[in-house]
């Protein structure tokens, strides 16, 4: 860091930290705009008027006709009216305004910090990509949604998927980014850290066939027990596809067993990091709380199951998922080597 910014590195690290903070908040918003069917109810992209909601009863009438004439409204919800219409449309709203917001907070501190020459050397490039990374994302979010305005009511699950994972990246780039600028205590230990990649990297596969499960509604089957499904280790209709590939990506009962033990596996490589820690005598509370939230966010994840995708368990799941990557990507940075 250039030494003459140093004195500048809690806002810096404060400003970032708080942009993760909402990043984290968006995914919650997220998980309840897509649960309560309300993800498809805004039919247009309106970037910059899309901010402010129908103020006038007109325009309400607008936005529910251009509704009306959607896949969602005509096959699944022909039965709302005006009332019903505005409680969805307030989620999937109120997710593209903080998402709006995420990028103003983002985006005055940049230029505020910049025009002042309080950025570090070799960090100006890091902010602009994290930029675009946010703009990329709002365009990623309307891509998503277009793909459930055509014919079928759903939004493509690959889009969705890439839609999250994007937001994991923003996540996870955005903490890394404040990480230097605060005085975390290391622990180096290139094993240790070499085993906390690859359990970040089997957290993220989950995540990816989480909103697999998500987009296909594929927690829906099979939800009355658990670890079998329809009394067999292995669901009996995994195979409806001809390949393998396949059915863990189109096939609900195949994506749900696969979220299942990608998930309970993902458990495991927690547990056996910390176990890991324990025996070099590595015992700082980060790994101890990844270990706490991979139980919590196990047992979050049953109970979204046997409750049959509850919105609030199931925002909850999300949520977990959300907080045991950023414990990762904590154990990760404290455990590298230091130059």
């Amino acid at each position: 860091m250039n030494p003459n910014k140093i004195s500048h590195s809690r806002p810096l690290a404060t400003w970032l930290f708080t942009c993760a903070f909402m990043v984290f908040v968006m995914m919650v918003i997220g998980a309840i705009t897509r649960l309560t069917g309300s993800g498809l109810s805004m039919v247009e992209w309106r970037p910059l008027m899309g901010a402010l909601p129908p103020l006038n009863e007109a325009e309400w009438s607008r936005v529910f006709t251009l509704y009306q004439q959607s896949p969602q409204y005509q096959q699944v919800n022909g039965w709302m009216q005006l009332h019903e219409f505005k409680n969805i449309f307030f989620w999937e709203w109120f997710h593209r305004l903080w998402g709006r917001l995420i990028g103003l907070v983002f985006a005055l501190p940049l230029a505020y910090f910049w025009i002042r020459d309080m950025i570090p050397r070799g960090y100006h490039l890091k902010f602009i990509g994290l930029l675009l990374l946010g703009g990329a994302q709002g365009f990623m979010g309307w891509y998503m949604v277009k793909s459930g305005l055509v014919d079928i009511p759903e939004v493509s699950h690959f889009r969705l998927a890439a839609h999250l994972s994007l937001a994991f990246i923003i996540l996870g780039a955005l903490v890394w980014a404040a990480l230097p600028l605060t005085s975390i205590k290391m622990h180096p230990s290139p094993t240790i850290c070499r085993h906390a990649c690859l359990t970040l990297i089997c957290i993220s596969i989950t995540i990816i066939w989480g909103a697999f499960t998500a987009g296909m509604d594929a927690g829906l089957v099979y939800n009355d027990e658990f670890p079998k499904m329809g009394d067999q280790w292995i669901p009996p209709d995994f195979w409806t596809y001809p390949t393998f590939f396949k059915n863990i990506t189109f096939n609900h009962s195949a994506i749900q067993f696969t979220h299942r033990w990608l998930a309970m596996f993902t458990v495991a490589m927690v547990l056996g990091l910390w176990a890991h820690a324990q025996i070099k005598s590595q015992n700082f509370k980060i790994l101890h709380l990844a270990a706490i939230m991979a139980l919590i966010q196990m047992s979050l994840g049953i109970a979204t199951l046997l409750s049959g995708v509850d919105t609030t368990i199931a925002t909850a799941h999300q949520a977990g998922g959300a907080t045991l990557f950023i414990l990762l990507i904590l154990t990760i940075y404290q455990t590298r080597k230091t130059r």
